[in-house]
């Protein structure tokens, strides 16, 4: 998504979870900030992560730590508003993840907001770089998409 982004639709996108907007979302602009965008990138990559048993928050060996992100606002979200969160994977490498995600005002087909950002997978004491594992790597492919 370097540059001028592509033209975004839903159809570029292989998962989708629904995140309902919160008061505090709001600025006083009247419009979701936008640092909250990024929190509705961590949750839909978390969830899906969670709940595939890829990822425990308390007790995995293997956590990953952002290390590069970027989001390109088209549109703006409000509160009350749900937002449909798309997911693919740009890049899975030995050690780190490109995801790739689409904010979507509800039933709008082109996005309020596209971005990404980049985990690598760390030991959780170390901190050391470690191969993504394999039950990550199982629940990402699908989600994979060619360059």
């Amino acid at each position: 998504m370097g540059g001028k982004p592509a033209r975004e639709c839903r159809d570029n996108y292989l998962h989708f979870q629904s995140i309902t907007t919160r008061w505090h979302d709001n600025d006083v602009y009247g419009h979701v900030n936008n640092v909250v965008y990024y929190s509705y990138f961590d949750t839909v990559v978390n969830t899906y992560l969670i709940e595939g048993g890829a990822l425990d928050l308390r007790t995995s060996d293997v956590v990953g730590l952002a290390i590069e992100s970027k989001c390109t606002f088209t549109k703006e979200i409000t509160y009350p508003e749900t937002v449909e969160a798309g997911l693919r994977v740009g890049k899975l490498g030995n050690s780190s993840i490109r995801y790739e995600i689409g904010l979507f005002r509800a039933g709008d087909p082109e996005p309020a907001a596209i971005g990404y950002f980049v985990h690598v997978c760390v030991d959780r004491k170390t901190r050391r770089p470690v191969p993504v594992p394999d039950v990550m790597r199982a629940l990402l492919t699908p989600l994979v998409v060619p360059d």
